[in-house]
């Protein structure tokens, strides 16, 4: 009996050994939000950057128009992000500007300064799913899309354009204000980039389509789409957003994203 007892030791540990293997797998939900926050941490710590953009808006007709922009972003001490999109041409909308602030929890706080009534205009919360300025991003887009704003699932995990990725879907959990009930995610593997977010309408129905191409690498950290094109399947519009010219810790100061000092901005 001892003996047996003896060789029966080892078989014993070796089971115990394996028994975090024998666990039920991790969950969908739990999986999804790993992912998510592996991809923001991997986004952010850039503490503020500068760009130039062109946006080419195209309708249904296939005919099109082109405005011109510059963008700023910061980093807040709190965790939060702050950012201007300031309108250069043409000239119908030129000067206008678009001021985010991106919270982490809590509503995000955005307003758009006309230049031609001169005056700052609060986006309200219930109007973030319309139309920014006239392209098919919509005022929720051009927030940050902070982690805390949503719950996660993972999948599944496939090939696109060549790319190992995890497709994940995310939930706004503002049910109320968002123009959306869904948004599939599809990050690839290796830096966990967003390569193309497939977004449902409140209907559940499939919305619109947004590409990113084109990524590049800045100061060996960042990684940012040179290109991010959003096409609309129930209209037929399209719009495209062509970046260039990013700079990355540039000195920008929080007191320059002050709602109070739009009327300022040149």
């Amino acid at each position: 009996m001892k003996r047996n007892a003896q060789v029966c030791i080892p078989v014993v540990a070796a089971l115990v050994a394996c028994l975090p293997l024998l666990c039920p797998a991790q969950s969908p939900e739990k999986r999804g939000l790993e992912i998510a926050q592996e991809a923001d941490r991997r986004y952010c710590g850039f503490k503020d950057y500068t760009a130039n953009l062109r946006m080419i808006l195209r309708n249904s007709e296939g005919q099109t128009s082109e405005r011109q922009l510059r963008v700023r972003a910061l980093e807040t001490e709190e965790g939060d992000t702050q950012s201007l999109c300031i309108f250069d041409s043409p000239r119908d909308v030129k000067g206008t500007i678009l001021l985010t602030h991106t919270r982490q929890t809590g509503d995000d706080y955005q307003w758009l300064y006309l230049p031609a009534l001169k005056r700052v205009k609060r986006i309200a919360a219930q109007n973030k799913s319309g139309s920014f300025m006239g392209s098919e991003f919509a005022y929720e887009d051009i927030a940050t899309q902070a982690l805390e704003k949503y719950t996660y699932k993972w999948l599944r995990d496939e090939l696109y354009d060549g790319n190992a990725c995890y497709v994940i879907e995310r939930y706004p959990k503002d049910k109320r204000n968002s123009g959306y009930t869904k948004e599939v995610v599809w990050l690839d593997k290796q830096e966990y980039r967003t390569l193309k977010v497939d977004y449902y309408d409140r209907k559940q129905s499939l919305l619109k389509t947004l590409v990113f191409e084109g990524y590049r690498r800045h100061r060996d950290e960042f990684w940012r789409a040179r290109e991010m094109n959003v096409v609309n399947h129930q209209t037929g519009k399209s719009s495209r957003l062509i970046w260039s010219d990013f700079a990355f810790r540039t000195g920008l100061k929080e007191g320059e994203f002050n709602r109070h000092s739009l009327t300022r901005i040149r």
